[in-house]
């Protein structure tokens, strides 16, 4: 008696206790997920990478104002955004917002408001008190550090003038020659487009800074109330023009409400498709009710092990309970049909013995798909991105809990359930799904008949249509677009539902795009950080970083501001600005400039220690010194929104390489947008890495299940050729559809590793266990794929359609997330239908005289 059987007698044997025993288990591991944390996060992609390591040098070592700030941007949009009218406005919503609670609370101490309104004001207020009329040197720019004056000043100031008196103050303040000289530089709160000497704009924001002190990515409750109230006010206050409130919390908001919805209208969708397939696999409420409390229960063990954990729900995880779904409802399927298979060859067995010759059957298959699949996902592991790695984990816990729930505690179930109504005149004898003469039957026979006349042919073509997806995958697109996490406006027909379906609209990803085509102050404040380590008090140290602001200005992806300037910030950037309101520093740059042009080129030290006395927050920010040596200097680039990251990496590690030119300086290009880029490289190698980890664990697993059982050394590894042919066919039609490989696509070969594994077990085990009783190959090959075929159609279809169905998701990601896997499970049950059966007629052919298959086997065999 083989393992299979042993299991299969001890199971109906002792069916009461086993069920008792996986139900007490399932209550104890079930009991962790009250701890999972359920809000959804975006998964943080790290990178251990030289250029993470000097971004986290610049994040200890440069002070930052907005260290524990979190920044808020109302973007006021028109025909002009300039007026009387909106700048009065616009100092008038200032004004609710720290006359409001809620909001006032969270904003920072000094002045948490800025905007173009307030600069005006300023200026027009320092005019008029100038014994000569005119605005005092730099107080264009905001002046020397004084207490601004008081909103209400402000608002008396600009109501007390003229259109056309307020139109001369907005030129002063918006001259390109005096602009970057003060703290702020006007030009940044304007849109891009904004044409100088222009008294008209279309766009402009007011930038409002709240203390946020809790560490990570998530902000306070009450910021982000805030958040959403500056939103409403925002609303009710701006009249003449267009206005929206952009912020970190409401974008969380928003996108986890929009997430939510989303999975409100689709889950439906969902539990119906699965239900209805489910029912005419089935053809038995009973059995449908079995199935579906079984995936329920596997989804508690999973959510169990995640709280045990510690391991919070994010884009990526969020994806394992869809794969569960498909796995449990195949292992489901998997088990009941043999059960009914086993009860329609001998009529006069009790479902007892059914269950042990069906269980009996199935179990070695369920094992070897178990471990195989978990391997695809534990594959993972060896990432270097910890979120891809949890994905893994989790998943990998998943597919070990369906197989014990699916193995053990529901033919157990279904042993007491199916004995009982027996008992009560209930007749429980039901046909397999794909067996008999139907429809499904003759569809799933195309897989034999092809196998039985052209098996060379499909395998051929199969094997043509690999290459070209494998030759397309070198050419993948690899960028990543964080826009496309972010919800869209719901479709029409989506009004049309009933009320606590229907989604809200959301002009998120909108306002979004606006934020990052118009203004420096962009969702992500993508910036890029250039690190100069070393004598950084040599002499031409400040030209070499002028130089390289003008290799920055001819770059492509670095805003460029109305002025015409690139946003750069650093050493010169403060220099400049801190001389410009202090005549001590005036003088002892104007002293070490020798030839002139503005920039320090001797006696580096004394300017910087100048610069520290006057200015220290600032000076703090661009240049780093420790124990009175000054170590390392820093640029900030402000990079345009949605900019391939690949050439942001490329354009900044050439500007960082001109500083380095002929020096001892080692310059670093990092920040955001670089270690994106290389994330994304590094999920290119985490795909190989899995693939070549998974196909070596599986295949040398596979061949000693096989030749164990079978004799056979080479049907582990023709199994596994299907497998490697649909993951090819996604990735060819990854590119052909302009779906890029990343961080939303990066677990699709583990998906299609593991589900097209899943398919391809079953069918060669059940081909090979059909040969020991015939003999004939291709007969072997029709009741295989009648019967098993029949549970993997079904397992199919309602994988993909649950899949499928994020189609109707308002995020981007998701759409393309459910694509993928959805077309990944068809490639795979395609796969292993079609091009599985030729592979298995030709291996007969040519290599089968190596399995020892015949009636000595056929009592250890299994599905």
């Amino acid at each position: 008696m083989g393992f299979a059987d042993r299991y299969a007698d001890v199971l109906t044997t002792y069916s009461k206790v086993v069920l008792a025993l996986l139900l007490v288990s399932t209550a104890v591991v079930g009991y962790g997920a009250g701890s999972v944390d359920s809000g959804l996060t975006i998964a943080s992609f790290g990178s251990d990478s030289t250029e993470a390591q000097k971004l986290d040098y610049v994040e200890a070592n440069f002070s930052d104002d907005d260290e524990n700030t979190s920044v808020m941007q109302i973007v006021v949009r028109g025909d002009d955004v300039l007026s009387k009218e909106s700048l009065v406005e616009t100092l008038r919503l200032q004004q609710r917002l720290r006359e409001n609670r809620t909001v006032n609370a969270t904003l920072s101490e000094g002045q948490p408001t800025v905007g173009l309104s307030n600069l005006v004001a300023t200026a027009a207020m320092r005019e008029s008190q100038s014994p000569n009329g005119t605005q005092p040197s730099n107080a264009t720019a905001g002046g020397p550090p004084q207490r601004p004056p008081s909103l209400d000043a402000q608002i008396a100031q600009l109501e007390s003038m003229s259109q056309s008196e307020i139109d001369r103050v907005v030129l002063r303040v918006l001259d390109p020659e005096e602009s970057s000289a003060g703290p702020v530089d006007p030009f940044t709160l304007l849109a891009t487009d904004y044409e100088p000497g222009s008294t008209t704009a279309s766009a402009r924001v007011v930038l409002v800074f709240q203390q946020s002190d809790t560490a990570g990515d998530s902000l306070p409750d009450d910021v982000v109330a805030a958040q959403l109230a500056t939103s409403d006010i925002a609303d009710r206050t701006v009249e003449s023009t267009d206005a929206f409130v952009f912020g970190a919390g409401i974008v969380n908001e928003r996108s986890g409400q929009a997430t939510g919805e989303s999975f409100a209208v689709i889950t439906p969708f969902a539990l119906l498709l699965i239900v209805g397939v489910l029912f005419v696999a089935y053809r038995d409420l009973f059995d449908v009710a079995l199935g579906l409390l079984g995936t329920l229960l596997v989804l508690v063990w999973m959510g169990g092990f995640m709280g045990w954990a510690g391991i919070g729900v994010t884009q990526i995880i969020i994806a394992v309970p869809f794969l569960l779904v498909g796995l449990s409802i195949d292992y489901a399927l998997h088990v009941v049909m043999r059960y009914r298979e086993a009860r329609a060859d001998d009529p006069d067995r009790s479902p007892r013995e059914a269950m042990r010759a069906g269980l009996a059957g199935v179990t070695v298959a369920l094992a070897a798909t178990t471990f195989t699949t978990a391997v695809g996902f534990t594959s993972n592991l060896v990432s270097s991105i910890a979120s891809i790695r949890q994905f893994g984990l989790v998943s990998a816990f998943g597919i070990v809990s369906a197989f014990v729930v699916f193995a053990g505690l529901l033919p157990a179930l279904k042993l007491e359930l199916d004995g009982l109504l027996e008992r009560l005149g209930f007749d429980r004898r039901k046909r397999a799904f794909g067996t008999g003469t139907s429809a499904v039957n003759r569809l799933l026979g195309v897989g034999a008949t092809a196998a039985r006349r052209v098996p060379v042919a499909i395998v051929l073509v199969a094997l043509v249509v690999s290459a070209g997806g494998g030759y397309a995958a070198t050419d993948i697109d690899t960028s990543i677009n964080q826009v496309d996490f972010l919800p869209r406006d719901s479709p029409d027909w989506m009004d049309s539902l009933p009320g606590p379906l229907r989604p809200g609209d959301y002009e998120l990803r909108e306002n979004v795009v606006f934020l990052n085509d118009k203004f420096v102050q962009s969702r992500d404040r993508s910036e890029v950080q250039i690190l100069v380590e070393g004598p950084v008090t040599s002499p031409d140290t400040l030209d070499r970083l002028a130089a390289a602001r003008e290799s920055v200005g001819e770059s492509s992806t670095p805003i460029t501001l109305a002025s015409g300037r690139p946003s750069v910030d650093g050493p010169l950037s403060v220099i400049r600005r801190v001389s410009a309101r202090n005549e001590t520093v005036a003088q002892v740059v104007a002293e070490r400039d020798a030839d002139g042009d503005g920039i320090p080129d001797r006696d580096l030290r004394a300017v910087y220690d100048a610069v520290y006395a006057a200015a220290p927050d600032e000076a703090a920010g661009v240049v780093y010194r420790e124990g009175g040596e000054y170590r390392a200097v820093r640029l900030s680039v402000a990079i345009r929104g949605g900019s391939d990251t690949g050439t942001v990496t490329s354009e900044m590690r050439a500007v960082a390489a001109s500083i380095e030119d002929g020096s001892d300086l080692t310059a670093t290009a990092t920040g955001q947008p670089v270690i994106n880029e290389l994330v994304q490289r590094e999920l290119l190698t985490t795909l190989v890495e899995t693939f070549l980890v998974t196909l070596g664990v599986i295949v040398s697993f596979l061949t000693v299940i096989f030749y164990r059982r079978y004799g056979t050394l080479s049907l582990g590894a023709v199994t596994m050729v299907p497998v490697v042919f649909a993951l090819s066919w996604i990735l060819g039609a990854m590119y052909l559809l302009g779906i890029p490989f990343n961080t939303e696509t990066a677990i699709i070969a583990s998906i299609a590793i593991g589900i097209g594994v899943d398919y391809a077990i079953h069918i060669s085990e059940r081909f090979v266990e059909e040969l020991s009783d015939g003999g004939d190959p291709v007969a072997a090959l029709e009741t295989t794929l009648a019967g098993t075929g029949g549970a993997l159609l079904a397992s199919a279809t309602t994988t993909a359609g649950g899949f499928g169905v994020l189609l109707f998701a308002l995020v981007p990601s998701l759409q393309r997330f459910g694509l993928v896997t959805g077309s990944a499970i068809v490639f795979a049950f395609a796969s292993s239908v079609v091009v599985l059966p030729s592979l298995l007629v030709l291996w007969w052919r040519y290599l089968g005289t190596d399995a020892a298959v015949d009636d000595s086997t056929a009592g250890t065999t299994g599905d």
